[in-house]
């Protein structure tokens, strides 16, 4: 157990990005009551995980972590969901196919409800109410009720993801995933998109040489890899009056596990080293990550290693890179030369999302060449200094949205009014999703191709 910390011992640090609860003796009851409640997710689980991010660790995987910037209460239903894993497990044998190694799958999903703000006040015309933090704690609807902190947001947050987990499980598990049905993914509205016929002809070659399998009897029924999948979850540790509430001791090992998720990060915002949120993460046995962001030094993100991962673990920390396409040149290679010199095992992966945010009339929205060229210099970089580019993070929905311009179909910015729907920032519809994995699959293909060649001289 980390030395001198408690599942409270956050309490006694400095805290940023935290609600004002009106009422403390209702938010008391609420953690209380949730603390009687059954886990989401399960130390095992979470083990597993950290194992699959070991080896992605050692160049030996590759992590692709998506999902919604915010869950919300109103999107929560089983198309939505189905919708989603559809895209995500098209965007995984993509993947997998380019890259010829595991794909780790975690979605940014049953949890990812709570978001930090850039300012505590929202303004609209002459009015001024504190700002919109994601489902489990006020209401997006611009009045003052709905601004209002309510602890009872959390109870209805830990209905959804029980319930979101449990068809998730449903779907991994019960045979969906199976890849003898590797061309029903294809959801609707991608058949008449460019990249329906990349990926019908992929599906071709996995479904010709799974025919090839059954001719010698390895089939999906003596096979359970073939049919199941490993999928976890993920979201950002912002709440921690919740994440108390659902932290747990393994009986197993007699270890902490934040039990809200397999995998909760920390984000650029919350980073402090001596404050809450570093306190809460570094005592649990999850695997974790930690956004990194252009403010952050060499030295400093080498303090936050020692502090979370002070065994260096393999799996342990994934560091999420997420600087801007014009900035993440000036600032990766010294990070990862920081971290190469002092040794520490990591997972690095790329959130060319959040660094990449512009407003286009009057919307929040991502250019997908921007996108696109973080991803391609997050690849360079490493390539160039001898490192694994390890995965990937981005923000997605199942659903037809028009939130980020660019893209195979071009989007514009007259289009962003069509179905613009996300609670918070700017998500890659499943069209631009996939086409974002097919590309990031030819860079992988040439890197494997490059390889190669050196070792052959």
């Amino acid at each position: 157990m980390a030395q001198n910390w408690t599942p409270n011992s956050w309490r006694q640090k400095p805290i940023q990005q935290v609600p004002d609860f009106p009422d403390m003796a209702a938010l008391n009851a609420t953690e209380a009551q949730l603390a009687t409640y059954p886990p989401l997710v399960f130390a095992g689980e979470a083990r597993r995980l950290k194992n699959q991010l070991a080896n992605v660790s050692e160049g030996k995987g590759f992590l692709l972590q998506g999902g919604d910037c915010a869950e919300s209460f109103a999107e929560h239903g089983a198309d939505t969901i189905r919708d989603f894993f559809r895209a995500f497990l098209q965007m995984a044998v993509v993947l997998t196919f380019g890259a010829q190694q595991p794909v780790v799958k975690v979605g940014r999903i049953a949890g990812q409800f709570a978001k930090p703000r850039s300012s505590n006040i929202e303004k609209q015309g002459d009015v001024e109410l504190p700002s919109y933090r994601g489902d489990i704690i006020n209401g997006i609807e611009f009045n003052e009720k709905a601004r209002i902190p309510d602890p009872e947001r959390q109870i209805m947050a830990y209905r959804q993801s029980a319930a979101t987990l449990n068809l998730l499980r449903a779907f991994a598990m019960g045979g969906y995933a199976n890849l003898e049905n590797v061309h029903q993914w294809m959801l609707g509205f991608v058949k008449d998109s460019p990249q329906a016929e990349r990926y019908r002809k992929l599906a071709d070659r996995i479904s010709e040489t799974m025919d090839f399998m059954k001719a010698i009897g390895i089939t999906s029924e003596n096979h359970p890899s073939l049919r199941e999948t490993d999928f976890f979850t993920s979201h950002e540790a912002l709440l921690l009056g919740y994440e108390q509430a659902l932290t747990r001791v393994d009986s197993t090992s007699g270890d902490w596990y934040a039990t809200s998720g397999h995998m909760i990060w920390i984000g650029d915002r919350t980073r402090q080293p001596d404050h809450a949120h570093i306190e809460y993460c570094r005592g649990i046995k999850n695997p974790l990550g930690l956004k990194c962001g252009p403010s952050l030094t060499g030295d400093g993100l080498i303090e936050l290693i020692d502090l979370l991962n002070p065994q260096n673990e393999a799996g342990r920390l994934t560091l999420i890179c997420r600087f801007g396409h014009d900035k993440v040149a000036e600032h990766l290679p010294r990070l990862i030369r920081a971290v190469e010199k002092e040794g520490r095992k990591v997972v690095w992966s790329c959130d060319p999302m959040h660094g990449n945010t512009i407003t286009l009339n009057s919307y929040k929205t991502r250019p997908f060449e921007r996108i696109l060229s973080e991803v391609e210099s997050f690849f360079q970089i490493h390539r160039a200094e001898g490192t694994h580019p390890g995965g990937i993070h981005i923000e997605m929905t199942g659903n037809d949205v028009t939130e980020c311009t660019g893209g195979a179909r071009a989007l514009s910015g007259a289009d962003l009014a069509d179905r613009y729907h996300t609670h918070c920032d700017p998500r890659l519809n499943a069209d631009q999703a996939l086409e974002l994995a097919f590309l990031l699959a030819e860079r992988m293909k040439g890197g494997r191709d490059e390889k190669r060649m050196v070792a052959n001289g």
